[in-house]
């Protein structure tokens, strides 16, 4: 088993404050809060947010059926809470008057979870996102050399932890079609909005074919014959159930910067290569660039979650095609970071970049110096 940054749960639960676990199905939350119950000392009581009965309880506000479910259990573990209508009112109870209650909820749906928990449980929470297996992960299980030496497979097949854990490329291949197909698209399909996968898998195609490129909705929406909102909207289903992260336009309001427009990526390249059914080596493929922007933009954003670097990341380019990659701005200050598999030495700090502004610094991250980004 592949040690997880949350393992030891313990020392992120309060009874003062419910602990919150968003992230992607089939990523390891619910192995995290398996391996930590079979060793609490607390009484506990697991449940599902898909349990009809749990959601009635749990939604009813009625504080005398609430203080009945809980029981006499010190620890209540509530899994895909999002299902819950009303979840945080819930939950706030529970905080408010059962004192010594430690409460744990995950979900793999941040837009409804968020929503049901926000503003009853302002100030009543602690929320922790785990990610498929990081890079920043993985240095406590490999040296930096076989990190390296992994990279090909990192790049193929990504890093949900059944995938890293499976000896076979057929069976990393299978796991990654059933996470696609089974698990991604769930949360988005029993809303009520979206009556069948067939769009959503077009547009998702769409979205793999242009990772590191700026998007337009309205190429989309004319491709797939469904209005721009509708595009819109499904983006923001997608990245809110954890399949892609948007990056905007970074500007210090020169004319010629590029801001309108979005760049998106997958959380994880496996997903990515998984839904355009493209599983080759990469000396024969023509995407490698690509997929070591989306590999590197990702893993960074683990690191920077894991690592508490606060600040906001986007990317930079100008209308006459001056560019970089990731932009980070911490502190008043932008950092740029350029992401190159290959040709490093011809990605020279753009002109704009250098004379613009003096509070910005500018680096190039390549396959062998990209540990010291990411981990």
């Amino acid at each position: 088993m592949i040690p997880r940054i949350f393992d030891r749960l313990e020392d992120y639960i309060d009874p003062k404050r419910a602990l919150i676990i968003y992230g992607p199905r089939r990523v390891g939350k619910t192995t995290l809060i398996t391996q930590f119950l079979k060793r609490t000392q607390y009484k506990y009581k697991l449940d599902s947010g898909e349990n009809l009965e749990t959601q009635d309880v749990l939604s009813s506000q009625n504080f005398e059926r609430i203080f009945a479910y809980v029981g006499s259990n010190e620890l209540l573990v509530i899994d895909e809470a999002q299902h819950i209508p009303h979840i945080g009112m819930g939950l706030k109870i529970i905080v408010d008057h059962c004192p010594n209650v430690h409460i744990i909820a995950t979900g793999s749906s941040s837009f409804d979870l968020s929503n049901k928990i926000g503003e009853p449980l302002t100030g009543r929470k602690r929320t922790l996102t785990l990610y498929p297996v990081s890079q920043y992960e993985l240095k406590n299980t490999y040296s930096p050399h076989e990190q390296k030496l992994k990279i090909n497979e990192f790049l193929i097949f990504g890093s949900y932890p059944d995938v890293l854990t499976s000896t076979y490329r057929e069976k990393k291949i299978e796991y990654l079609y059933e996470i696609v197909n089974s698990y991604l698209l769930k949360d988005i399909l029993t809303l009520e909005q979206v009556k069948g996968s067939k769009i959503l898998v077009q547009l998702l195609k769409l979205l793999a074919l242009q990772i590191g490129s700026e998007v337009s909705l309205n190429e989309i929406s004319t491709h797939l014959g469904i209005d721009v909102k509708t595009v819109a909207r499904y983006l923001d289903l997608f990245e809110k159930t954890f399949i892609i992260k948007s990056v905007g336009g970074f500007s210090r309001n020169l004319r010629k910067e590029v801001t309108s427009k979005y760049k998106y990526y997958f959380y994880d390249v496996g997903v990515r290569n998984a839904v355009i059914d493209q599983f080759n080596n990469l000396d024969v493929r023509t995407d490698v660039g690509a997929l070591w922007e989306n590999f590197v933009v990702m893993e960074r954003l683990k690191k920077r979650s894991y690592a508490n670097i606060y600040g906001t990341s986007y990317f930079w380019r100008t209308y006459d095609q001056q560019e970089v990659d990731i932009v980070e701005e911490r502190d008043g200050k932008a950092y740029g970071f350029e992401i190159a598999w290959s040709n490093a030495k011809k990605k020279k700090e753009p002109k704009d970049w250098k004379n613009a502004w003096s509070d910005t610094s500018y680096e190039v991250v390549t396959s062998e110096n990209y540990l010291d980004f990411v981990t």
